[in-house]
């Protein structure tokens, strides 16, 4: 047998040499007409106290590890306890990653967690899942996709709306993909293409940064707020992120891209504009001093982050599933509200 122990690990010595007897019982080690070394000899050639190494084999002979026999030792038991399979280890693991990470846990927040509760290491996640992202602008798609890889433990395969269709015609082409993600206004579409595929698909609502709409709470009755952005895809999506706050100061006067004539008249219409930083110098080119401009680059909602986790874990590993029930995520905030 190939123990050692770490004394300047975290983990307690007892611990560290219960897991390595059980992972050599398990992994057939020990022949079972074989006595293990003695208390004795293991504390010995591990340099540890005896009554550690005592109460370790304790612990594996109440675990159904080993049996006493007497006048000959410990044996290995007749029918030891099973550990699961290591896809099942793997898959648990990464279960928790993506549940720790949909809750803005980082690894080491995870690792620190795991050994204070039970002085456990975890072994390391292998690989990424892959999910489909589909979105009609190379901004949008970019956007979401490192919204969603800074937050989950995922590999994003990026491809506009219009190549969805050719690309799922192909042969097994979807079947890597554990789950299709979207914005809502494309959300039909992608389910009907995908249709049959195994691939479910969820709707992803990015929303203006709460900072954003305090701000806009603060402004009077009656404050005339456009919205732009580089496309009229990511101004719509911001709009209807700010009117579910339903801030009762403001009214929404209209989203245009930032380019173009159609933002001129937005900003003689407006009193606020709210627009990307990469539509900023376009914005404010325009709108002079008397137009307030303020930049929000949206966040993805944490609950769209926290469904997509969910769905993940529920898939256990085991490939793709059925396509959910269609399920939207609107946020529900007050944000300035009167009573």
């Amino acid at each position: 047998m190939n123990l050692k122990v770490d004394g300047h690990s975290p983990i307690p010595i007892r611990r560290q040499l219960m897991e390595q007897l059980r992972h050599v019982i398990e992994g057939g080690g020990v022949p079972r007409d074989q006595a293990l070394p003695s208390i004795r000899e293991l504390a010995g050639f591990l340099g540890v106290n005896p009554n550690t190494v005592a109460r370790v084999i304790d612990d594996l002979k109440q675990g159904g590890y080993v049996e006493a026999r007497r006048g000959k030792g410990v044996f290995v038991a007749a029918a030891p306890p099973a550990r699961p399979s290591p896809h099942l280890r793997a898959t648990f693991l990464q279960d928790a990653v993506i549940r720790a990470a949909a809750l803005g846990m980082t690894a080491d927040d995870l690792s620190v967690g795991v050994l204070s509760l039970a002085g456990i290491r975890p072994a390391a996640i292998r690989g990424a899942v892959e999910i489909l992202l589909v979105e009609c602008s190379p901004p949008e798609l970019d956007f979401f996709a490192r919204q969603l890889e800074a937050h989950l433990p995922v590999r994003v395969d990026k491809m506009l709306l219009a190549e969805l269709a050719a690309v799922t015609r192909r042969p097994k082409q979807s079947g890597r993909w554990r789950a299709a993600v979207t914005s809502f206004c494309h959300l039909p579409q992608v389910e009907r293409l995908l249709k049959g595929k195994g691939v479910p698909v969820i709707a992803l609502l990015a929303e203006a940064h709460l900072e954003t709409l305090h701000r806009l709470a603060q402004f009077p009755s009656g404050t005339r707020v456009g919205v732009a952005s580089t496309t009229v895809e990511t101004a719509h999506n911001l709009e209807h992120s700010i009117a579910n706050a339903n801030l009762p100061n403001i009214a929404l006067v209209g989203v245009c891209p930032a380019e173009g004539a159609a933002l001129g008249r937005l900003v003689r219409r407006a009193d606020v504009i709210v627009c990307s930083s990469a539509a900023a110098e376009r914005v404010r080119g325009l709108a002079g001093s008397t137009v307030q401009v303020m930049i929000d680059d949206r966040a993805l909602d944490q609950r769209a982050i926290e469904m997509l986790a969910a769905l993940l874990v529920r898939q256990n590993g085991d490939g793709p599933t059925p396509a959910a029930p269609r399920r939207r995520l609107r946020p529900h905030r007050s944000i300035g509200r009167k009573s």
